[in-house]
């Protein structure tokens, strides 16, 4: 990994070589190398802590990662996963028959590129991977996966095919295929564990907004569901909104007297100034003739 550091080659093959970790710096990572090929090999999850480093950082390069046919488990996947959070380049990554990645491995796939937990979640999600593939054998030779988390990976990897180059319009369609669609919704909260109401998370005062966009893309049927689920949100939209407007008009009020009065006092606090300013004149001129009285008659003995 060193000496490909200022290396043009873009494709590195190494699959069959018995490899069981690599050991990567972030000072000496390739500079070019967008394909690592390291299929049937010994790679666990010590082994993806070094390819990590591959894939963290803006610096990134590496389009294509294939570790099919290794000693990856649950670990490793985590550790891929946590890596990949923030990357921008990796576009395939390619797990098939690595036996020990169970179906919570598999879940975590799902979570990196549409997690589901929340609307912040899922927009932060990652927009830019296109293949994931994740499918294990038994030891007979049969498949063994999750038909229904590989479909929502598959779906949510479509949906960045789709809007390749525009993360912000892949966050927002996935958005609202799953958070604004009850039964996608259901079934991805399920795999991934949460139970709360999207609709708690939503500023009431965007509720129409959303419930425009659900009608739009899904239908009077599915608007008729998202009504029926923010019916009291609705209510204390409308409420909280009467209620916002009265207090404004209130402290406008509260503002335009508060003004009168400041006005009023500045006018007579101007007055008792103005008074003071005469008084104090007049004492100075009469402590003037004293003085000069005083003055005169010692003139004269």
């Amino acid at each position: 990994m060193r000496a490909l550091r200022d290396s043009p080659i873009e494709t590195l093959s190494c699959d069959r070589c018995g490899i069981d970790s690599i050991e990567i710096d972030f000072v000496s990572s390739p500079k070019s190398l967008k394909s690592l090929h390291l299929g049937d090999n010994c790679i666990n999850a010590d082994g993806c802590r070094g390819l990590a480093k591959l894939l963290q950082g803006g610096d990134s390069t590496l389009k294509y990662l294939h570790l099919d046919d290794n000693k990856i488990d649950d670990e490793g996947v985590e550790i891929l996963v946590d890596a990949l959070q923030n990357n921008t380049s990796l576009e395939t990554l390619n797990l098939r028959k690595n036996n020990d990645i169970s179906r919570q491995g598999q879940i975590m796939l799902l979570k990196l590129c549409c997690d589901i937990s929340s609307i912040k979640a899922t927009l932060q999600s990652n927009h830019t991977l296109k293949n994931i593939r994740s499918i294990s054998e038994n030891s007979d030779g049969f498949i063994q996966t999750d038909d229904g988390v590989m479909k929502e990976i598959d779906m949510a990897t479509l949906i960045n095919i789709s809007y390749k180059n525009n993360p912000e319009g892949a966050s927002r369609k996935k958005v609202i295929r799953t958070q604004l669609q009850s039964g996608t919704r259901a079934a991805l909260c399920h795999l991934q564990d949460v139970n709360h109401s999207v609709y708690s998370e939503i500023d009431p005062l965007h509720l129409p907004e959303v419930l425009s966009l659900i009608g739009q893309h899904h239908g009077h049927a599915e608007l008729f569901v998202a009504l029926s689920s923010s019916i009291m949100t609705l209510f204390s939209t409308v409420n909280r909104k009467k209620c916002i407007q009265q207090q404004m008009e209130y402290h406008a009020a509260k503002v335009a007297e508060h003004r009168a009065q400041l006005e009023e006092l500045g006018t007579e606090l101007e007055a008792i100034e103005a008074a003071e300013g005469n008084t104090g004149n007049d004492e100075v001129e009469h402590r003037s003739n004293k003085r000069r009285r005083k003055w005169w008659w010692g003139l004269w003995g």
